[in-house]
């Protein structure tokens, strides 16, 4: 069993940056994908970026040069480094993992992934 632990989230500034880290036991990272998703009250959950076992990356087009997932596979660690945030990216933000043959062809979608972490908060605000 994967067990996921998300850190970092807190309110910032529009215009500002935040930095999330996602912490697994249970099972090495390595040969697994990662992703990022996120949920704003009244919407539905939607993928923010992924990074696949061997370190491409994909991303939504909303966040497209603003923000850069990453992976740290000694430390069984996958990072969200998040900048220019906007007011629209107030949302509870989430670590997903899929150690499935099929979850690296398909990273963007939440089918990929069987593990997710508790998420954590993240308020844009002025």
């Amino acid at each position: 069993q994967v067990h996921l632990v998300e850190s970092g989230g807190g309110k910032v500034q529009p215009g500002n940056s935040l930095g999330l880290s996602c912490a697994a036991s249970g099972r090495a990272l390595r040969s697994c994908a990662v992703a990022w998703f996120r949920q704003a009250p009244g919407q539905e959950r939607e993928v923010v970026a992924a990074i696949r076992s061997r370190g491409s990356t994909s991303y939504a087009d909303f966040v497209k040069g603003r923000f850069t997932i990453s992976r740290d596979n000694a430390k069984n660690s996958v990072y969200l480094q998040m900048n220019s945030l906007k007011l629209e990216d107030t949302a509870v933000y989430y670590c997903a993992v899929g150690c499935r043959s099929d979850s690296n062809s398909y990273p963007l979608s939440s089918a990929s992934y069987d593990h997710w972490g508790q998420g954590t908060q993240i308020t844009v605000s002025s």
